[in-house]
């Protein structure tokens, strides 16, 4: 079980730990960030009682609308709203790039309970395959909804920038899920699109790094 545990926690403890240190200031407060993960990990659970209710009922008459379309935006409305509601307006993001790692953090959270959950269900043998593809996506779709937070919370464009935070996720999370509904040839779609997810998140974790970078300055000059 101690065994389970570690490989269903390390590759989200891995990948924000990239995130983190990808911020030269590292001033960011662990507690706050302890908690945005812990917000994560909480909604998991009326997430999936939500999925499994659903799917109980028949709610859903096409397994497009259900695993693609409703799973994708439940999963990333929940995480926007606790990010908007519990982080948006906290003290403590108090510059651009905290943006990417409050989104990154609740993403994990939620990945690592739900990686958890999985290789509890169906072994470790799918370890390695959750790390590289459905734990890495959810850090991604999480640093993109935190870069566009932080466009909204520093710049004029606050409405506009808010709605992108929660709707660019759930875009990439649709073509991530629609991937998958192609089941002997999502592996090639999957490959380019994940390199396309790693190419677009961190262009926006370079650009919020540069976006702090001027918001510093601009604060030394006042």
């Amino acid at each position: 079980m101690f065994i389970l545990l570690t490989v269903a926690i390390a590759p989200g403890l891995a990948l924000f730990s990239y995130f983190y240190l990808r911020n030269d200031m590292k001033t960011e407060p662990r507690r706050t960030l302890l908690h945005s993960f812990v917000y994560g990990a909480v909604i998991t659970f009326p997430i999936l009682f939500m999925q499994y209710v659903l799917t109980e009922e028949g709610v859903f008459a096409y397994p497009f609308m259900q695993h693609v379309v409703f799973t994708s935006f439940i999963e990333e409305f929940f995480k926007w709203f606790i990010l908007y509601i519990a982080i948006y307006h906290h003290v403590e993001f108090d510059d651009p790039y905290d943006g990417i790692l409050y989104g990154a953090s609740i993403s994990l959270g939620f990945a690592t309970v739900e990686n958890v959950i999985y290789l509890l269900s169906y072994g470790l043998d799918t370890a390695f395959m959750r790390a590289l593809l459905p734990v890495s996506s959810h850090a991604l779709f999480g640093v993109v909804m935190g870069y566009y937070l932080g466009k909204s919370k520093f710049t004029d464009s606050t409405k506009k920038y808010l709605y992108l935070a929660l709707f660019a996720p759930i875009a990439l999370h649709l073509m991530y899920n629609g991937i998958l509904m192609f089941r002997d040839t999502w592996v090639y779609l999957m490959i380019p699109f994940m390199l396309f997810l790693w190419t677009f998140a961190l262009h926006k974790v370079k650009a919020a790094h540069a976006h702090l970078l001027e918001h510093l300055y601009k604060q030394h000059k006042m």
